[in-house]
């Protein structure tokens, strides 16, 4: 089994800052990509972050200065640091790891089950 565990959301006001944190573990062959969606209320998910294996990152236009996504592939973990928080960065923020469990010969997409940040004065 695989196990996708986010941390580190919260309450912030506008123009705060909050570090996401994310670790994968289990039974895990490789990891791929791993990054950061988003959902508000009422929208689609999207994109915010992604980091490869390599370290070569990939932000959604309205994130890029002010956050930044970075990874420990030793511990499994990927990273992101949310700085100038606006009201309309308020969401559900998920994890997205794509990687290939031992055993098996394809990768595959895991999310976390999310974690709530709210930018609200």
């Amino acid at each position: 089994q695989v196990q996708v565990v986010e941390s580190g959301g919260g309450l912030v006001q506008p123009g705060g800052s909050l570090r996401l944190s994310c670790t994968v573990s289990g039974s895990i062959f490789s990891i791929n990509a791993m990054g950061w969606y988003r959902q508000a209320p009422g929208k689609q998910r999207e994109l915010v972050a992604a980091i490869t294996s390599g370290g070569t990152t990939n932000y959604a236009d309205s994130m890029k200065g002010r956050f930044t996504i970075s990874r420990d592939n030793a511990k499994n973990t990927v990273y992101l640091q949310m700085n100038s928080l606006k009201r309309e960065d308020t969401a559900v923020y998920y994890c997205n790891a794509q990687l290939r469990p031992r055993y098996y010969t394809w990768v595959d997409d895991y999310w976390g089950q999310g974690t709530q940040v709210t930018v609200s004065s």
